[in-house]
This record gives structure tokens, sequence and C-alpha cells, in this order.
């Protein structure tokens, strides 16, 4: 089971919500960030390393600085804004004409800790430790993480009436062309049964922002030991999520470019996957997977199709049955030589968000050498995954649309 609570949330006043809301620290680099930051964006909180000149070294104490100063800032010239009352938020996503209706809410993090909050990937202890030095320096979260939660008929339908009852606090369509709208769920009774169904929902399940999560259990932990007289309803145990019903969430395919052949000519390279894939020339169009277990691989100017004969793969495996398990055994470790994903240097991975004209792009201009696009993992695979403890490989899963950060904040330095 699992404890949320509603928060008294720092958001933008309705007339600038458009301009602070931001991309993720993590989807941009430091140049994107400093081209794309105007005035109020909350990219110089959570990238402030575009406020020097030059760019500034993004793990520099005066760059973790200047993000608490520009904090600071925003709420002073009234940019970001604290809610008098504690309230849940409904945010509200829409891509492509589809649209997902997630809860801003706050996770106590020895939720995390105890395993009620399911991870699906290792986090890396850099970034983890770059986060937790944000979280612990701001006293807040800034930016949510992602979670999902198992569908519940009542929370479809509290979230329902809100929306079709009451005028979004928000309203806007990023650059990107994706829509972001926000209700505050003021009624208290309608708050104290959101909490009451939670704690009956088994688990939370963390679909991006591991190494957030990871993070803020961190920072409470540290804060649970330096209070002796911790109860564990301190506002610091609390962490910012927005948390969706599984059933509305899709994944998108994560890609991998790879930047030789091993020492293998084209030819030499089809003739390999004929061992474990049949294989066929799909010429120059565009060819996308068509399901679990068929792969496009770009090489050498043409497309091909790769389907994993009977034999190569374990469907009973919640790890073995996953495409990027498929192909980094029978291919990127048996043939190409690439052992761990983590730490090659001769592959990368392309979110496909950038379609395949990106993978297109990246062999033709010969920076890599050949492409493969895999079918998206279902929202069931990565369920069953962190139900049974196992760890996705890395680079599995992308969710598109991303949170946009800056809609809501969620501060607990009133207490320190």
């Amino acid at each position: 089971m699992v404890r949320i609570k509603p928060f008294r949330a720092v958001r933008p006043p309705k007339e600038h919500a458009a301009e602070v809301a931001s991309r993720p620290y993590d989807v941009l680099n430091s140049a994107e960030a400093k081209a794309e930051a105007t005035e109020r964006s909350l990219l110089h909180i959570i990238k402030p390393e575009i406020d020097f000149d030059p760019i500034a070294d993004e793990h520099s104490q005066p760059v973790y600085e200047k993000a608490v100063e520009n904090f600071r800032k925003w709420q002073r010239e009234g940019w970001l804004q604290q809610d008098p009352e504690e309230y849940y938020y409904i945010y509200a996503q829409t891509m492509e004409g589809r649209t997902q209706y997630g809860l801003a809410m706050c996770c106590h993090f020895e939720d995390y800790l105890s395993g009620a909050i399911k991870k699906h990937e290792l986090t890396r202890p850099d970034k983890e430790e770059d986060r937790m030095i944000h979280v612990r320096n701001q006293q807040a979260n800034i930016e949510p993480v992602f979670f999902a939660y198992p569908d519940n008929a009542e929370i479809d339908a509290i979230v329902n009436d809100i929306v079709a009852n009451n005028a979004p606090e928000y309203d806007f369509t990023a650059s990107d062309g994706f829509g972001h709208k926000l209700w505050v769920i003021r009624d208290r009774k309608t708050n104290d049964r959101i909490t009451e169904i939670f704690s009956k929902i088994p688990a939370l399940y963390v679909a991006d922002g591991h190494h957030r999560t990871a993070a803020a259990a961190r920072v409470g932990a540290e804060c649970k030991a330096e209070n002796p007289n911790h109860t564990g309803e301190e506002e610091y145990c609390y962490f910012l999520a927005v948390t969706f019903p599984a059933n509305q969430l899709r994944i998108i395919d994560y890609n991998r470019v790879v930047k030789d052949l091993n020492g293998l000519t084209p030819a030499e390279l089809v003739e390999r996957l004929k061992e474990s894939f049949e294989v066929g020339d799909k010429g120059t169009e565009e060819y996308r997977p068509t399901g679990l277990h068929n792969f496009s691989m770009y090489l050498d100017g043409r497309w091909w199709s790769l389907t994993a004969k009977p034999g190569t793969y374990d469907d009973n495996d919640p790890i073995g049955v996953l495409d990027v398990t498929v192909l980094s055994n029978l291919v990127l470790d048996r043939i190409l030589g690439i052992e761990d994903l983590r730490t090659s240097k001769r592959i990368d991975f392309v979110g496909g968000i950038r379609g395949l004209g990106e993978l297109k792009r990246r062999v033709d201009s010969g920076e890599m050498k050949v492409a493969f696009a895999l079918y998206p993992v279902s929202m069931q695979q990565l369920i069953n995954i962190a139900d049974t403890g196992n760890i996705m490989p890395p680079k599995t899963t992308w969710f598109e649309p991303k949170l946009r950060s800056g809609v809501v904040i969620h501060s607990f330095a009133e207490e320190k």
C-alpha cells in the first residue's frame, strides 16, 4: 500500500504558466537550453549553467548555488507562487490527439525504500548524486517524477467529473505542439477521498525519473536522520510525482545506432544475421517493426526486416521476452561485440520521438554504420518486470509526452 498526500504547490500564475514551464532537464543539452530559455523559463533553475558565459560545468558549486538563487528570484518576482492550502492537481497532456490525465501528488520516500514504489531501471550513482544536491539545496522537488498506478475506476470517475465541469487553471500548447492543462482540486472531501483510495493501491510504478526518485528518497532519509523528533509525516518525507493510470500511458520505441560493424562488411553482417533471424530486404523506403521480435535495420542505404526465429528468445522470462534483450544477445553482443550497453562508446541510443529518419541520417552521415529500430515495450511488460523485481536493460523505455517542468513544484523549505 502507498502513502500519498496533497501539497501546497509552488507554481506560476496563470499568465506566466506557458513561459515558466519548460522541458525536463535531461532531454536537452546546455546549449539547447540556453537557446530555448526565455526570461521566466524554469530552465534557469533546472539548468542554471546557461546563465554563465561561457556555459559553466553543470556540476560545479557556482552552478548549484545559481539554481538556488534563481529559484528564490522567481518567487520574489512572483513568477512562482505557493498555493494557500494543500491540494491535488489534475495534469493533462495531449499529444497527436490523445490525452492522458495524471494526478500531481506527493509520495512518501519510505515507499520507495520498501519497494511499494517499484522501479524497472538501475540508477547511475553520479546522476543520482547530482539530483540529490539539487533537492537538498533547494529544499524542494523542482521537477516531478512520472509514475503509473494500476487502473482504478473511482479515480477515473473523479478526474472525469472535474475535467468535464470545471475550466482548467492552465491551458497552453508548448512549442513542440503538445498541449498541457492543469486543474486544482480544491474540494476537501474529494482530496480526502483520493488519499483514501490510494492507501489501498498496492504499488506505484516509476515510469520516468528513476534518478530523481532515488535522489528524493535519499534526501528524505537524510532529513529523518537529522531530526530526533521525526514522525514520518514531515513535509521532507514526501516528494513530487505526477501519477497516471497505466492504461493511458504509451511507451514509444528506443532505438540503437552502432559506430562500426566489428570488422564485418555489410554483406557479411546480413549473412551472420540469418543464423538467428528471418531477414528481408525492404529497399530504400523506411521500414518500421510490425510486432514483438520484429526489428528494423538500416544498413548501407537500405532497410531490412529482421524477425527473430523461434527458440532464440524466451517468452516466459520477463526480461528474455524483451526485444532489447533479444537484440543485445543475438546481434550487439554475439555479432558486433558490444557486451556492456552502459559503458560501450561504440553504441548510441535514439528516442523514437525523433523518428526513423534520425536513424537514417546518422548512418548516411558516416557517423554510424548501422541502426536498429525496435518495437515498443508495453506497459504490461514494464509492470511484469517491476513486479518480479527484475531490471530492464539500459535505454528500454521512452515515454512521450514528457512532463513539463514548472507546472507544479513541491517545497519542504518551511520545516528546515
